[in-house]
């Protein structure tokens, strides 16, 4: 029973890991493109006499829309959104193929994600003086140049840190895909509730989150301490 248990397990685990790194190639990417529509000043009325008008920047107050509702609703209520919405509304199921459940999962997440991470760029880029950027103008580097010798570089250091912590949370927060019946580790454990009337596989569940976070903590542990050349 142990290795029935552990071999149905790992496949949880498998549908969690792909969870998880589909999200994390997505979202980042996707987390500075907000970022940089955070921190936009684009001022299209800036010429009109209106002072409100004048001060309005659109994409920064669209994109600070979205990111407040993704932040401010449940992931699971977001997950259940995506997933039964389209069917409710428009009668048609979007998801109704192969891998659907699981390419909604990942619509989802990468959408909650990337509104979290775009924050902590915002953070980290907005964390780096001034007068650096100032002085790469002054030695003639481009804007392009200046963002990525100067500012990339000193915010991978200083986002580390809460990055670490939001990539952790992502490996817990997989056990919500259960919610659209997507087997992961916590509904593989579950199954044996239901099935054989034992609870212990839900508890040993705890072995493999232990290990996969241990994994990743130690991978940023090294990470910091190569971009440790900062201080």
């Amino acid at each position: 029973m142990f290795w029935r248990v552990t071999f149905e397990l790992l496949r949880g685990l498998g549908s969690c890991a792909e969870l998880f790194a589909l999200t994390l190639a997505f979202a980042l990417p996707l987390g500075l493109v907000i970022a940089f529509g955070l921190m936009s000043k684009w001022r299209p009325f800036r010429n009109l006499r209106t002072p409100w008008l004048r001060k309005w920047r659109p994409i920064s107050w669209l994109t600070n829309i979205i990111v407040w509702i993704v932040r401010g609703t449940p992931l699971m209520l977001q997950l259940i959104i995506i997933f039964y919405g389209p069917g409710i509304w428009f009668g048609n199921n979007l998801w109704a193929f192969s891998s659907g459940r699981m390419s909604a999962c990942v619509l989802a997440f990468v959408i909650n994600y990337a509104c979290y991470f775009s924050v902590i760029y915002r953070g980290g880029i907005e964390g780096v003086p001034q007068g650096q950027r100032e002085a790469g103008e002054v030695l003639g580097m481009t804007k392009g140049q200046i963002f990525r010798k100067i500012t990339l570089l000193q915010m991978v250091k200083r986002i580390v840190p809460p990055m670490s912590n939001e990539i952790i949370t992502l490996v817990k927060d997989t056990s919500l895909a259960r919610i659209i019946a997507i087997t992961e580790l916590i509904k593989a454990g579950e199954s044996f509730m239901k099935s054989s009337g034992i609870t212990w596989p839900l508890f040993y569940t705890a072995v493999f989150y232990l290990l996969f976070v241990g994994v990743l903590t130690i991978l940023f542990n090294s990470l910091e301490k190569k971009l440790s050349y900062f201080r």
